[in-house]
């Protein structure tokens, strides 16, 4: 499935989606911005309902590539954006691009060294659970990754994932016991399909609210 997400991708290339080493080659040579799966026009329905615009709201954007999705939030009224990627070729492309957000190269499934408990309300992936699962010891980084973003994450936040993943692949990661918040499915039709029909034609949301949790 994963070769579903780029045109012209290969097995070897979904192979290395979890290898830093791959993205850093592939940042370095295309510049131009790609968004995986949605752009944020396609979202905002959702992303406004759950994650409601405020100036004081912290959003984090993991994963976040060379995406127009953390710029288009800004646009709309996420004024306070952390942005952070394993490649930091494309981490240091974007700091100079939007230098009025936060920009950190980090391994989502290790945010510790830069990032605190409970420091955001929101927290948004688009594709890098996906990557993940392509890796070497998917299931381990897969579980790791969802681990921080609790942590991150405010009682009360939001998580919100973006996904090709369909409920069967996704929820034993989304529902893993540890994490005590609820997940309600939602999906997106794909671009150029107008009315889904099955399956393949939609992208799956996720979102996972955070309750207030008893020290």
């Amino acid at each position: 499935k994963m070769g579903d997400l780029v045109a012209g991708a290969t097995w070897e290339d979904t192979g290395n989606y979890g290898q830093k080493d791959y993205w850093d080659k592939r940042y370095a040579e295309d510049t131009e911005t790609f968004d995986w799966y949605q752009r944020y026009e396609n979202l905002k329905h959702i992303i406004n309902k759950y994650c409601p615009r405020s100036d004081s709201a912290h959003t984090l954007v993991v994963g976040c590539g060379n995406s127009s999705l953390s710029e288009d939030m800004h646009n709309d009224g996420y004024t306070q954006m952390t942005n952070i990627d394993i490649s930091s070729v494309v981490v240091d492309a974007m700091a100079k691009l939007h230098p009025t957000q936060r920009w950190l190269t980090l391994d989502v499934t290790d945010m510790s060294p830069k990032l605190r408990d409970r420091e955001f309300d929101y927290v948004l992936d688009k594709g890098t659970l996906d990557a993940i699962m392509c890796g070497d010891n998917s299931s381990e980084y897969a579980y790791a990754m969802m681990d921080e973003i609790w942590r991150v994450l405010k009682d009360n936040g939001c998580f919100i994932e973006i996904t090709y993943g369909p409920p069967e692949t996704r929820l034993a990661y989304l529902e893993h016991p540890k994490l005590q918040w609820t997940v309600t499915q939602l999906t997106v039709a794909k671009g150029s399909i107008t009315i889904p029909t099955k399956t393949d034609d939609v992208h799956f949301i996720y979102v996972c609210q955070k309750g207030k949790q008893i020290e």
